[in-house]
């Protein structure tokens, strides 16, 4: 993906102390990052504000993320919304997050037209409330066209339940005769996922300092490189971005191979 190094370093005035631009290999940054958002309602816990208030600041701190993905030159920048475990939430919480999705879409859609910005969504979506899913076809329609960094959300999503979907359309392709077994290779179930078109994600960040993967694109992850921080979602801002494109530089990729020197 082009960058603007004009934008970005301007974008990266002022750093604090302990990390600088200087500091990143323009040439290496990852192809598709995606982020667990992670802490919403402990940060909102910590503050003495209702766990909702959490998702709310939340809301910033994404935008502020695919900002930041564009002027890194991510190509692809993808982030887990809302788990298929998520709807065992209090019913108040996933009425709001239901809301802030419809709200938030709608408000960001100027920032995806300003930087050419693709929407795409991984999950089953035919579980949401009607005015959701309006708004996020939407947002399909309105982005179809842009030609930039492509913006995925894992809504109601599930990797087990991905995986399992796949199995299906296979299995009916083969019953169907449209479908040798023998041809059934990882490709194939690749082809058939929620992400298929998309490369496998280069850098996973987790906020919050949480070490799982929560059911979130287990086969996609399979050589992804981790990074896990402390900070809570609402916190993590440029910087944190920046700190953690910076020490996946910093790794070895052998994808099961040896490093000869």
């Amino acid at each position: 993906m082009r960058r603007d190094e004009e934008k970005l370093r301007e974008y990266y005035a002022e750093a604090p102390e302990g990390v600088s631009l200087l500091d990143l290999d323009l040439e290496r940054v990852p192809r598709h990052v995606s982020i667990i958002m992670d802490g919403n309602g402990r940060w909102a816990t910590a503050r003495g504000l209702d766990r909702s208030q959490g998702h709310v600041a939340g809301v910033d701190a994404l935008r502020e993320a695919v900002t930041t993905s564009v002027r890194l030159g991510v190509d692809v920048f993808s982030v887990y919304a809302f788990s298929t475990e998520n709807w065992r939430r209090p019913q108040r919480e996933v009425d709001l997050l239901m809301h802030l999705f419809a709200t938030t879409l709608v408000n960001e859609l100027p920032l995806f037209h300003q930087e050419n910005v693709r929407l795409r969504f991984l999950g089953d979506l035919e579980a949401l409330p009607e005015r959701t899913r309006l708004v996020f076809q939407r947002g399909l329609d309105e982005t179809a066209d842009h030609t930039g960094m492509v913006f995925a959300l894992a809504v109601n999503y599930g990797s087990r339940a991905e995986i399992a979907r796949a199995a299906r359309l296979l299995a009916r392709e083969v019953a169907a005769g449209e479908l040798d077994p023998g041809d059934i290779d990882e490709s194939a179930l690749s082809e058939r996922l929620y992400t298929a078109g998309l490369p496998d994600p280069d850098l996973l960040i987790r906020t919050s300092g949480e070490l799982r993967l929560s059911n979130y694109l287990l086969w996609q992850l399979a050589y992804t490189e981790f990074y896990v921080t402390d900070t809570l979602w609402p916190d993590f801002d440029r910087w944190e971005y920046l700190r953690a494109v910076i020490a996946y530089q910093g790794r070895s990729r052998r994808f099961g191979g040896v490093v000869r020197s």
